[in-house]
């Protein structure tokens, strides 16, 4: 070998070699335990072949009442890229994503995903291909959805309602299944809002987004455990964190019963003293504008206790979740 062939090769070894980047997938999981090696095996035949990347997985124990720590323990014994953090009881979906992401540091690029495996593992591939086109939201959007008939008339009617009157606009069928930049990840960070819609929050940031449609595929096991009041309160949430519509609609209803009161009123004196027709008695006229008034006001004071209520948790400033125990990160 020459010496300049020497030095040259000298050269490529003293050189840092590229950092890979690294990706995390953020899995919430309240009472999975019958999914969490399936989820596991899934996602790792997808990226073995995607090892140009750092992996590790971050799964977020919300309250289980069966053994689904238990698991996360065994599973963080065998590969140390999993990582795991139990809270001290069930806060709910929103804010177990929150954990998840917030246990995070210095990542190039997260994943949430359900460990019901809803969320097919093989789109990985694709939506990290969008992000290294530059996208820094890359979500997915089910083209087909197995609902009831009312779960999907209050589907539709959500989306709706919510994107015609509030500044955020949500595409229809959109799932949490999504690939965040660490650009949109370190903004997100500053949100401290208690009552939170996740994916709410995330379109409403902005940044340059892609969409990907999907069949979600029947649950690997279990039962899910999105209730139907979970479902409710959820939307609730999302309407009086992005939308003044529940006091619009109060002031809307309040002028409709008003006016109906006014016209019964009228009709009342038209048809009894002016045309003397029938005969009303006083309490008749108390009781119509009595209606009128009690229907408005518990129905303002209904919308509006919705937000006070939300700025009540606000106020209080108590912490968004509380970590119970954690595995699998290098300070434990």
């Amino acid at each position: 070998m020459t010496t300049a062939s020497l030095k040259q090769e000298m050269v490529k070894e003293t050189e840092p070699r590229a950092k890979k980047r690294e990706i995390a997938i953020v899995v919430p999981a309240y009472n999975e335990s019958t999914n969490l090696e399936q989820f596991r095996d899934a996602v790792h035949t997808v990226i073995k072949d995607l090892d140009q990347y750092n992996w590790k997985f971050v799964f977020v124990n919300d309250g289980s009442v069966d053994d689904t720590w238990a698991v996360v323990q065994q599973l963080a014994t065998e590969d140390s890229r999993i990582q795991g953090v139990s809270l001290s009881r069930n806060f709910g979906k929103e804010i177990a994503l929150t954990a998840g992401v917030e246990a995070l540091d210095n990542i190039d690029a997260v994943i949430l995903m359900d460990a019901d495996l809803q969320h097919p593992p093989p789109l990985i591939e694709e939506m990290v291909a969008k992000w290294e086109e530059g996208f820094q939201v890359v979500a997915t959007q089910r083209s087909a959805i197995e609902y009831s008939w009312f779960r999907e008339w209050g589907s539709r009617a959500f989306y709706y309602l919510l994107n015609k009157f509030s500044e955020v606009k949500i595409q229809p069928k959109a799932a949490d299944f999504r690939l965040l930049d660490r650009e949109v990840l370190k903004v997100l960070r500053n949100f401290q809002e208690r009552t939170r819609f996740f994916r709410g929050l995330v379109d409403w940031m902005g940044f340059k987004k892609t969409y990907i449609q999907f069949v979600a595929p029947a649950r690997a096991g279990g039962e899910s455990s999105f209730s139907l009041r979970a479902l409710i309160d959820l939307a609730i949430n999302s309407f009086t964190s992005f939308s003044l519509l529940p006091l619009r609609i109060t002031g809307w209803l309040g002028l409709i019963v008003l006016a109906f009161g006014v016209g019964t009123l009228i009709f009342m004196v038209i048809t009894g003293p002016v045309l003397h027709l029938t005969h009303y008695t006083a309490l008749a006229y108390f009781v119509v504008f009595n209606t009128v008034l009690t229907g408005v006001v518990l129905a303002a004071l209904g919308m509006m206790a919705l937000y006070i209520g939300n700025i009540h948790t606000e106020v209080a400033r108590r912490p968004l979740y509380i970590v119970d125990k954690r595995v699998g990160f290098n300070h434990e």
